[in-house]
């Protein structure tokens, strides 16, 4: 069975960086183990599948896979997605689409180049003493933000937040695969288990996400379900209007720009996160 499919770089300035993605069409005959199955053969770090699309009400009906598991909800495959959606296949880029994942309806729509989604409301969870990162990380007590907590916050997928206080620390980490995966099994609430340093210094925000999957430690090179968490995060603890870009990939060579748009109330957060897609390939997978 042929099965057209699109490759794009996501929260990329320019082809080559960001974060890749496969997005799949046609995909609704698929079962489960199919999807996982070319999710673990192309091997980015997500790979989406359309399993319905309308063209008059302008909603599809998506799943995300890792090779490892399906994701109920992650930033860089919805933009990306609706990227190729909107651009590629309704080729309207000026009318808003919902996307359906298994947290729900996303709203997403376009102005120029940017592709921008609102996320779901954040859960936040417990938080965290900075000591016990010196066990697995190559991190020092003075190199946590005195003023921030290290808090796992979730907006559909949980990350664990961790504050940095100079860019030099977040540049030069490193983690023990080990040690990170006895702390992220026993401190996480949820099952998607994953850390998300990050630097602030006036408008100038650098992050950097790590991971565990197939028993390997990992990078993404640009994370939108964790710059939601980051975002909402931010919003609670720094500013409760925020216009800013983050800045993700640079360590491992694909550097992204991750924009974010939002406020909280004290009661409601409004999280918007945009950003570019670099149309790369297309073709027909056989199933």
């Amino acid at each position: 069975m042929p099965l057209p499919f699109h490759i794009v770089d996501v929260f990329a300035e320019s082809k080559y960086s960001g974060n890749q993605l496969a997005v799949f069409e046609n995909a609704q005959d698929l079962t489960q183990a199919e999807m996982q199955n070319i999710a673990r053969e192309i091997n980015f770090a997500e790979s989406t599948f359309i399993t319905q699309i309308d063209k008059k009400t302008n909603a599809a009906t998506i799943r995300i896979f890792t090779p490892e598991f399906e994701m109920k909800f992650a930033g860089h495959p919805i933009i990306g997605t609706a990227w190729v959606i909107m651009n590629r296949i309704f080729s309207d880029p000026k009318q808003p689409i919902n996307l359906m994942v298994p947290i729900g309806k996303i709203p997403v729509y376009q102005e120029g180049e940017l592709v921008w989604l609102q996320s779901a409301q954040p859960e936040f969870f417990s938080t965290f003493s900075s000591e016990g990162f010196s066990e697995f990380s190559t991190l020092k007590k003075n190199d946590f933000s005195a003023e921030l907590p290290i808090q796992e916050v979730s907006t559909g997928s949980a990350f664990v937040i961790v504050p940095l206080n100079n860019r030099e620390a977040l540049t030069n980490l490193k983690l023990d695969l080990l040690c990170t995966h006895e702390w992220l099994q026993s401190n996480c609430k949820t099952a998607f288990q994953a850390l998300y340093f990050f630097y602030l210094e006036g408008n100038d925000l650098y992050s950097r996400m790590l991971y565990i999957e197939n028993g390997q430690l990992k990078e993404d090179a640009a994370t939108g379900s964790a710059s939601t968490c980051l975002q909402a995060y931010l919003l609670k603890y720094h500013a409760a209007n925020l216009q800013i870009t983050n800045q993700q990939g640079d360590a491992i060579g694909r550097p992204s720009k991750i924009y974010f748009n939002g406020q909280w109330d004290g009661v409601n957060f409004d999280i918007k996160i945009g950003g570019n897609s670099q149309y790369i390939a297309k073709g027909t997978w056989e199933v």
